[in-house]
């Protein structure tokens, strides 16, 4: 089994699905573009960054086929929306 087949503490899903975090270190002039850029598209800066690096993935080729798509913008719909 390799790290990406690696099960979750609960052991129902692969790890790899789960939506993972990353500390990104920036230049404070780099993440404050960033954030007016993504506040001109109405983006947290985090769906702006997604956004950026699925790009730069899908334009060298590297984009995974089984990369699930991005998220929906808003919010998630709440239990009570569900039924």
């Amino acid at each position: 089994m390799t790290d990406d087949e690696a099960l979750t503490p609960d052991r129902a899903t692969p790890a790899r699905r789960e939506r993972k975090s990353v500390l990104l270190r920036l230049d404070p002039a780099v993440h404050d573009a960033l954030a007016r850029w993504a506040a001109d598209d109405l983006r947290s800066l985090n769906a702006q960054v997604d956004l950026l690096l699925r790009r730069a993935l899908t334009e060298a080729d590297r984009m995974p086929r089984d990369a699930r798509p991005p998220r929906r913008p808003g919010r998630p719909p709440s239990s009570d929306d569900a039924g």
